[in-house]
Formats: structure tokens, C-alpha cells, sequence
């Protein structure tokens, strides 16, 4: 974790944020970080700065948070790729965020499983997650944001020219 990220509900109040949980633990165990460190920290779809240790113990850490600088700029790229297995897909959301690509499309195509589409991992709140992961490896706050179309002929012939006018396109 480059990053630790951090999100409005985690503020106790303005400056000073509350981590529990994987966060907290990873900050403790792996970063051994100490009352009086300073960790690099952002704010989902804000701004990064730094989080300084006020108070710690094995589950909790306390952080006086001051954000001030802005986060990368988003890379001029719109990712469109066919819906990939589950397992696959995990990885393939994360590495996206973690390289600043900011607009993701997952297609259907004649090789994709029907069963992938029922995968528990397309759920927001799991999506969210591996683009977390990212997001902390590429020190970036910005959320990218994925589009499902489970239609591929009407995409190609009725949306694709439209989001392909004025680019170019890579295949």
C-alpha cells in the first residue's frame, strides 16, 4: 500500500481520521508505523497529503490528516475489454487503477461465460474494493468508473462510433 486511502466516513472530525480494520492492521504490522510518522494518505476523488500518527493501538489508528496536493491527472484513455472470468477480473480492475486509466467498459463478446455476469464480483461494493487496491498502489484518489454492456453488436454500431469521434482508437 502506497497510499493509505481514506474515505469522509473515517473523519472523527475535520483533520483527524480513524482507521480500523485492513488499514489499520497494514499500517501497524507491515508499515510498523509509530505515534509521530508520517504516512502519505488521500481522500477518495479529492485531494492527497500526508497523515501524521497520533495514536495507535492493534486495531486502531488515529491520523491528523492534512490534504493539499492534487492527484494525478488521469490518464487520456477509455479501456473497453471483454467481460474476463472473475478471477481474472479482480486483478485486471486493479492494475487499471493502479496505471490511472479513468473510464473502464466491460463487454460482452461470443467467448464470454452467461455465468460471469451473475458473478457476486460485478456488485458495486466489490468492484469498489479492487479499485481501492489500486487506487493505493498508484497513489491516486480518483475513482475510475466502470460501464457494463452486455449488448456487443448494438455497442459496436451504436455507441462505439460515437465515443471513437474525435480520438484515436487502439485495438
Amino acid at each position: 500500500m502506497n497510499l493509505i486511502l481514506l474515505s469522509e466516513a473515517d473523519f472523527l472530525q475535520d483533520g483527524v481520521a480513524r482507521l480500523t480494520g485492513e488499514r489499520a492492521q497494514h499500517i501497524t504490522q507491515t508499515i510498523r508505523a509509530q505515534v509521530g510518522d508520517t504516512l502519505t494518505v488521500g481522500l477518495i476523488n479529492s485531494l492527497l497529503g500526508t497523515g501524521i500518527v497520533s495514536a495507535l493501538t492493534s486495531t486502531t489508528v488515529v491520523l491528523n490528516v492534512t490534504l493539499k496536493d492534487s492527484p494525478p491527472a488521469p490518464l487520456p484513455l477509455r479501456l473497453i475489454l471483454a467481460l474476463p472470468r472473475p478471477k481474472v477480473l479482480r486483478r485486471t480492475i486493479a492494475a487499471c487503477a493502479a496505471l490511472g486509466a479513468k473510464d473502464l467498459i466491460l463487454l460482452n463478446s461470443y467467448r464470454v461465460e452467461k455465468s460471469y455476469w451473475g458473478s457476486p464480483l460485478l456488485e458495486t461494493e466489490q468492484l469498489k474494493k479492487h479499485l481501492i487496491l489500486g487506487l493505493e498502489q498508484g497513489k491516486d484518489t480518483q475513482l475510475p468508473t466502470i460501464r457494463f454492456e452486455k449488448r456487443f453488436k448494438p455497442f459496436v454500431e451504436d455507441k462505439l462510433p460515437l465515443l471513437l469521434s474525435n480520438t484515436s482508437a487502439l485495438v
